[in-house]
């Protein structure tokens, strides 16, 4: 089943607001906004740089940590749902979504350096297609019982999510959680190494 790329056809105008208001709400560094607020500093200078959750949680603050989640999360929500409010349905929540995604891990103000995209991409889903969240949950936490893993259970979520999309009969949609999923793993390269070298922390490790 092919895309209807006609879908994305929103004209001009609302295709640039989706993208900017897409791009500038995922752009927002929760992680760093949040620590620095708390007294604890620039995050990118602890564990791995990353401005996500996983980093935040490395200064041993587990509320923020959480707060980093779901603001991140939230962020990819806002854009969907924001601009199929504006011009409905389904292409320009699926652009500004995409967007959001893009400016999280790309955010202009940091130089283009942002975090791996997990949350967004959870909230974007959570924003195009909800129930997906849940089949996501469920995958990621099989994954992570069987393997504790979580960059692996993350991995194995988001490259089932566009196949499952797509076998529901949405496949422009399919193909926007793809393009995430691709990035996705790009980000994670570092993660795939140690997975095949067999150096990568498992869920529970310490230091």
């Amino acid at each position: 089943m092919m895309p209807d790329l006609a879908l994305f056809s929103i004209g001009t105008v609302p295709l640039i607001i989706c993208v900017v208001m897409g791009y500038l709400l995922g752009s927002i560094p929760f992680g760093l906004i949040l620590t620095r607020m708390a007294g604890l500093g620039d995050i990118r200078a602890v564990g791995s740089g990353n401005i996500g959750a996983t980093n935040v949680l490395r200064t041993g603050n587990r509320k923020l940590a959480a707060a980093t989640l779901l603001l991140d999360a939230f962020k990819g929500t806002a854009a969907v749902l924001l601009a199929n409010a504006l011009y409905g349905p389904p292409a320009a929540g699926i652009i500004a979504g995409v967007f959001a995604f893009l400016g999280h891990l790309f955010p202009v103000w940091l130089g283009f350096k942002g975090g791996k995209g997990v949350a967004t991409y959870l909230g974007v889903l959570l924003g195009l297609f909800p129930l997906m969240v849940l089949v996501f949950a469920a995958i990621w936490l099989t994954m992570a019982k069987l393997s504790r893993y979580s960059s692996l259970s993350a991995l194995t979520a988001t490259l089932a999510i566009p196949v499952i999309i797509l076998i529901l009969g949405r496949p422009e949609m399919a193909l926007a959680m793809a393009v995430l999923t691709i990035i996705t793993w790009w980000k994670h390269k570092p993660n795939i190494e140690r997975l095949i070298l067999g150096t990568e922390s498992k869920i529970g490790d310490k230091g």
